[in-house]
């Protein structure tokens, strides 16, 4: 009878220990799960705004498809200026001579974001989801300016994370909140991120 008491003990012991060490390693792993996956998201966020800026630099506006960025970013090409004289001297009164050149844009890009443009698109961990990407033109202090938005919900991402009862574990954590660049109210590229 004693040994049996012995063993039930030990029993609830064992379970007891198991408890506490779970209820440690869950916020534990929770952290370090959510850095690591905010940390490549953000990563291909800052790519995707890199191809961005560099479309705007050749068509005067942001892509509102990933398809229309890829295509454009490998088949047309920057522009590049020379200008031979001051344009802004008053006193110069030779002739300004403004040399263009073309590079293609694929070679600088691919070179840049260290990928392929085609999937610049997916979301990492998120098993082949797309971020969802939004481009137009607004009027801003009476000047229409190019706007842009990429990004994606956490809980896309996030995985066996993305239950909200992981935000006991960060206060400011809300699975369906946006991990994002770009404000479709104002010409604006930084990322909800960079705070």
């Amino acid at each position: 009878m004693r040994i049996v008491i012995n063993l039930i003990l030990a029993a609830i012991v064992v379970g007891l220990v198991y408890v506490l060490v779970s209820s440690i390693q869950e916020p534990i792993a929770f952290k370090a799960e959510k850095e690591k996956r905010e940390r490549a998201v953000v990563d291909r966020l800052m790519k995707i705004r890199t191809a961005q800026e560099a479309y705007r630099n050749i068509k005067g506006e942001f892509a509102s498809s990933f398809d229309t960025l890829s295509q454009v970013l490998k088949t047309d090409s920057f522009a590049i200026i020379k200008v031979i004289g001051d344009p802004d001297d008053p006193n110069f009164t030779g002739e300004i001579i403004y040399d263009t050149t073309y590079l293609p844009a694929y070679d600088s890009i691919r070179t840049v974001l260290g990928m392929s443009l085609d999937s610049l698109k997916y979301v990492p961990y998120s098993g082949g989801q797309a971020f969802e990407i939004k481009a137009d033109t607004i009027s801003y202090q009476s000047t229409i300016v190019p706007v842009v938005e990429v990004g994606v919900r956490r809980e896309a991402f996030m995985g066996a994370f993305k239950d909200p009862r992981f935000a006991r574990y960060d206060s400011g954590y809300d699975p369906k909140s946006f991990l994002k660049f770009g404000n479709m109210n104002a010409p604006n590229l930084s990322g909800n991120w960079e705070r």
